[in-house]
């Protein structure tokens, strides 16, 4: 294991909420990006995003401009943020193979544990249980790689995939049943399909719960993105129950607080401030550890 493994882990382990976040909503650009992280006094993010660009879609010598501008600010990344299992599940699996394999060679450049993956879209109108044959499969396959390659794949509760509502992201954790596939808690997403995040879907899934994203919601017709603890999310209730049940892991900061898209997010500069205000206020007041 490399020191900046140890690190990692060391830095996860000694602390329940370890801050991270998603770069690219602060901008487009890495040194922007960077900057504003050093400047919150946050050590860790998720590389999802750069210059528009997906992370898995970088060329090797832009892999290698990333990882120096990173050590330079000294940060590290606390999770790939792929696009894996974002696409029809009617769609060919074989060049999806092709990308997840990419995903892992990424994640190995970085050094990093984390791999965020999706359950696949569900054509609209169909019965998602239609598709859940198809779905197992490939989640199956994915969980067997990582296992083989020594990463961890985080699955977000995402609408309209397959695992968009409590109970099938636990069909998927407890079919596949791999001790390298996790959740990735995702409240504000729950809230906008019209699920109570907290207590209900934290209930289904809290012992898969191996990262959580910082996003809010307004439950309801409009159902708005909002800062942490400004929707109804649970956020207040869900960061102290967490820490009760001895959560020592990354919270990451998805705030999508000025555009919510199908692939990325963006907040901007000012609004990633504040998403972050939000949430060390919250993890404040419920007098939890962070960093």
């Amino acid at each position: 294991m490399s020191e900046d493994s140890t690190q990692n882990e060391t830095s996860s382990a000694s602390n329940t909420f370890t801050l991270s976040g998603f770069a690219d909503e602060i901008d487009p650009d890495l040194e922007i990006q960077l900057d504003l992280l050093e400047e919150l006094g946050i050590d860790y993010f998720d590389l999802r995003g750069i210059d528009d660009t997906n992370v898995l879609d970088l060329h090797d010598d832009d892999l290698e401009r990333i990882r120096d501008a990173i050590e330079e600010h000294g940060l590290s990344v606390s999770c790939i943020g792929s696009p894996i299992g974002k696409i029809d599940i009617t769609e060919d699996f074989e060049p999806h193979m092709e990308r997840f394999e990419r995903a892992i060679e990424v994640a190995k450049f970085f050094d990093v544990e984390y791999i965020r993956i999706f359950s696949y879209y569900i054509p609209e109108g169909d019965d998602p249980a239609e598709h859940r044959t198809s779905v197992m499969d490939r989640m199956r396959w994915k969980a067997k790689r990582s296992e083989e390659s020594d990463v961890t794949l985080l699955h977000e509760n995402e609408k309209d995939i397959y695992g968009d509502t409590a109970e099938r992201c636990r069909d998927v954790l407890t079919t596949v049943d791999s001790p390298n596939l996790r959740a990735a808690f995702d409240p504000a997403n729950f809230v906008e399909i019209g699920v109570e995040a907290y207590p209900y879907a934290f209930t289904l899934l809290a012992e898969y719960i191996d990262y959580l994203h910082v996003k809010d919601a307004e439950m309801g017709e409009r159902g708005e993105i909002r800062p942490a603890g400004q929707g109804d999310g649970g956020f207040n209730e869900l960061v102290h129950v967490l820490e009760e049940r001895g959560f020592s892991s990354f919270a990451s900061l998805e705030p999508h607080l000025a555009f919510a898209g199908r692939s990325t997010g963006l907040s901007g500069s000012e609004g990633f401030k504040t998403a972050v205000d939000a949430f060390r206020d919250v993890l404040d007041d419920a007098d939890v550890n962070y960093v």
